[in-house]
């Protein structure tokens, strides 16, 4: 029986991506599933989902990729997050020449991709400074959810955090908290960080092209346009850049030998 489905996981370390295309790289299946403390019974949950879907093993090839990418023994193979990103956002764009900033929960990723191959790239994973998990920890010191925490960086402004420590910012805003600052002022603080952040980590990169976002925080507009301005072009994103990943392992999967 021949392949009828291309399946891409991306286990990330706080959010897992499957993306199932079929044979002309059409996506037919989204899932999303938080990771958990195990990537493998991730893994598990995810291989249940697919049966379920009456995505069977002997119908489909899959890639692997993400922080839990070598937890996935059903997979043929495991790629790694810089090529996905990149052949994701390159299929999602339809262009192979665009530049991919990636805020993850445990990394920030930046990739210069020029006729869809990756030419330079930068990653961020010795400090949550300045992804995703800075921000989580940050809405919820201010008892906030993260889209609410955008919303009011929008209306807010006047105060900067100088640490670039998770630890110590989380103790400024503790303090500014503590001085009434208001909330607002303080998430724009916020944001304003890790803007600037990925801004300095970009400085040396390739912009004039498409620069888009992926991952999980691709839908935050006000984050997208900060980054926009701090950046000096236009951020793009779309729905699925959240899914690039996967849809880089699905993309990858179609490469493989029958």
């Amino acid at each position: 029986m021949g392949i009828k489905y291309y399946v891409g996981i991306d286990i990330g370390s706080t959010c897992s991506k499957t993306v199932v295309t079929d044979c002309s790289g059409e996506i037919i299946h989204r899932l999303l599933r938080p990771t958990g403390w195990s990537s493998v019974d991730t893994a598990c949950s995810i291989r249940d989902e697919l049966n379920a879907l009456g995505i069977l093993p002997d119908e489909s090839r899959a890639v692997s990729t993400g922080y839990g990418r070598a937890a996935v023994p059903y997979a043929d193979k495991n790629v790694t997050e810089i090529t996905c990103h990149a052949r994701g956002a390159c299929h999602i764009y339809g262009t192979g020449d665009l530049t991919v900033i990636d805020i993850g929960g445990q990394d920030t990723k930046l990739i210069v991709v020029q006729g869809g191959q990756v030419t330079d790239f930068l990653m961020n994973d010795k400090c949550s400074a300045g992804t995703g998990r800075f921000l989580e920890v940050m809405a919820n010191t201010l008892s906030v959810r993260l889209e609410e925490l955008c919303s009011l960086a929008a209306s807010g402004g006047g105060v900067s955090i100088s640490s670039m420590c998770t630890v110590f910012a989380e103790s400024e805003v503790i303090g500014l908290i503590g001085k009434g600052e208001k909330r607002e002022n303080i998430a724009y603080a916020v944001v304003n960080s890790i803007v600037q952040k990925v801004a300095s980590q970009a400085g040396r990169l390739k912009l004039d092209q498409t620069v888009c976002m992926t991952g999980g925080l691709c839908e935050l507009d006000y984050l997208k346009e900060q980054l926009g301005r701090a950046l000096h072009c236009e951020v793009v994103s779309c729905a699925d850049g959240r899914y690039a990943g996967a849809v880089g392992a699905a993309m990858s999967a179609m490469r493989q030998p029958e």
